[in-house]
């Protein structure tokens, strides 16, 4: 790229001093195609994590605030699956639970693409909406939190070891949509890691084998990225200097009134442009996120 950039340098003056304007105007052209690379060179050196090539799962789940919450937290989904489908990435809903007047408690979905996991991995964290409230009859502002948590689907090669007398297995009915079978089959499953009272659960299929073999599935990358936070907290603490993302942090606000404007608190980065962002433009976000991120290290 470089030499590309000399040799556009050196036909760039030759075009100035013959008064070529078809040599400038090629060498306009390449110097556009040379930009466009180097951006996607750029991007691509940001994915450098020992999982950031897997696919990942993404956990939703609203704060306390009740209706309020549990809609931004739909929102939140909204966001992401269409994210999801700008990247050309696929998604599957694992396991939702409904809020009980409006919107979702908590939803898991699984996210397939290239990068999956390194494009979401910087979007963990709590996100905070304010807004007038639809659901206020006084019309008021409220300020609604969700939490985010993206993990790795990890290789069958990493050595997962789960002790059965650990866990412990609930099964439940499936809820929504699914006719006589949601009604009279109870295939949903919920397991739970008692040590860490980490859980996974799903209902996406209709066999509560198959349900529970995700479940394991899930469970596994959730002990697997809490081993990776453990051990990036311990060497925090021995470098005396805390994680910008640490887990759990607010980490992006979205200001629908008195003004609009999402922002990030990470990076500083922010735009007035609040619809684009919750139609699934981020990107500029979670680049700017894992460009800090690797500068920093």
């Amino acid at each position: 790229m470089e030499n590309e950039l000399n040799t556009c340098i050196e036909l760039l003056q030759i075009g100035i001093d013959e008064h070529n304007e078809e040599v400038l105007n090629e060498i306009a052209k390449d110097i556009i195609t040379l930009d466009k690379n180097s951006v996607k060179q750029e991007i691509n050196c940001l994915f450098i994590g020992k999982n950031d090539d897997n696919n990942c799962f993404l956990e939703i789940n609203a704060g306390a605030g009740g209706t309020e919450s549990n809609d931004w937290a739909a929102m939140l989904l909204r966001m992401y699956l269409r994210w999801c489908e700008k990247k050309h990435f696929q998604y599957e809903i694992m396991d939702q639970v409904t809020g009980e007047e409006a919107g979702i408690k908590s939803v898991t979905v699984k996210i397939t693409g290239e990068k999956a996991y390194g494009w979401s991995k910087m979007e963990t964290g709590v996100h905070r909406l304010v807004r007038i409230s639809p659901f206020d009859a006084n019309s008021k502002r409220h300020t609604s939190f969700a939490s985010v948590w993206i993990y790795p689907l990890i290789e069958e090669n990493i050595d997962i070891k789960i002790s059965p007398d650990d866990i412990r297995i609930d099964t439940y009915r499936a809820s929504g949509a699914g006719g006589q079978h949601v009604n009279k089959t109870e295939s949903a499953v919920r397991i739970t890691h008692v040590p860490t009272n980490l859980s996974a659960q799903s209902q996406s299929d209709r066999s509560q084998h198959k349900n529970k073999e995700r479940c394991l599935k899930m469970l596994k990358a959730k002990l697997y990225a809490l081993e990776m936070k453990n051990k990036q907290t311990e060497k925090d603490i021995a470098n005396s200097n805390k994680s910008d993302i640490a887990w759990g942090n607010h980490i992006r606000s979205y200001v629908l009134h008195p003004y609009h404007m999402v922002k990030d608190l990470r990076t500083g980065l922010d735009t007035p442009n609040t619809a684009a962002v919750l139609n699934g433009e981020i990107d500029n976000f979670i680049i700017t996120a894992l460009s800090k991120k690797l500068h920093h290290k």
